[in-house]
């Protein structure tokens, strides 16, 4: 069965539930599963979750599909039905979690949300439900992502979203038109740091001198700082001595489905970096 592009479509018809209630969606050959991937704030020697971010897992015949495979498939007349349909998916599933109080990262793509008033009429639906969701519209943070996009509509939308008390955060920071002029423009809580651009930047041999004076800079600008793509124990070293507020990574923790036990235990900061806890670490030592 193939998609049949059609904008008339209601996206809550194509969401179903399992025999324990998580929910999936159909989009035709596809299945469409939420999962999750914890987000962690440093609190003194250990990371502890605050917050996950909501992402699509595709399947055909019950194997999974790389993700960008997935949405390089959809047709342009249908990708607003389909980001839909994974948003509605994911604030269905937060209870599936099992984990009271996080935050709920979800991405937001200006180009597929350029139609000013279908936009903001989406916004509204989905605020006016989050109680059914067991959300608040603080617990969520809408990452816009980098692509370019009409200013005057991304500003009204941002605006929106504020005024209705969801916090706004700028994806793959240092990528594309994620700049400093979007973060001037939308004034946003958070900044995203892109995970490849950081890898990379962590293999200079000075990487903690230069990145301490960006975060410094982001932080100037009210916003707190996310480090996304943490995959070893370097990144996570020059993240924290740089001061950031927020990880993310495969290093800390992977996707999970949602109704996956969920671990709330904090994580040691000196296990992640493979430190021996009998031994002070360098820049400790006085």
């Amino acid at each position: 069965m193939s998609a049949r592009p059609d904008r008339r479509r209601n996206a809550a018809e194509a969401i179903f539930a399992d025999e324990i209630g998580i929910q999936f969606g159909v989009y035709g050959e596809f299945r469409l599963w939420s999962a999750y991937q914890p987000i962690f704030a440093p609190q003194g020697r250990t990371l502890q979750a605050v917050a996950v971010e909501a992402l699509i897992e595709p399947r055909r015949a019950a194997r999974p599909v790389a993700t960008p495979v997935f949405f390089d498939s959809v047709p342009a007349s249908d990708r607003l039905f389909v980001e839909t349909m994974c948003r509605m998916l994911h604030l269905g599933n937060y209870r599936n979690i099992g984990v009271d109080g996080l935050s709920l990262f979800f991405n937001y793509n200006p180009l597929i949300n350029d139609h000013l008033g279908r936009a903001l009429a989406e916004i509204r639906v989905m605020t006016r439900h989050l109680g059914d969701f067991g959300l608040e519209p603080a617990m969520l943070v809408c990452e816009i992502t980098e692509q370019a996009a009409d200013n005057q509509v991304l500003t009204r939308l941002v605006r929106e979203m504020k005024r209705d008390g969801i916090r706004i955060a700028i994806d793959d920071f240092g990528t594309g038109h994620s700049t400093e002029e979007r973060i001037g423009l939308l004034s946003p809580d958070i900044v995203k740091i892109d995970g490849a651009w950081f890898a990379e930047f962590c293999r200079h041999a000075a990487a903690e001198r230069f990145f301490r004076p960006l975060v410094s800079m982001l932080h100037d600008h009210g916003a707190k700082v996310l480090v996304e793509g943490i995959e070893q124990a370097t990144h996570l070293r020059v993240a924290l001595d740089g001061g950031v507020d927020l990880l993310q990574g495969f290093h800390l923790a992977r996707p999970a489905l949602a109704g996956t036990i969920f671990n709330e235990e904090p994580m040691s900061v000196d296990a992640l970096l493979g430190i021996d806890n009998k031994v002070v670490p360098l820049h400790q030592r006085r």
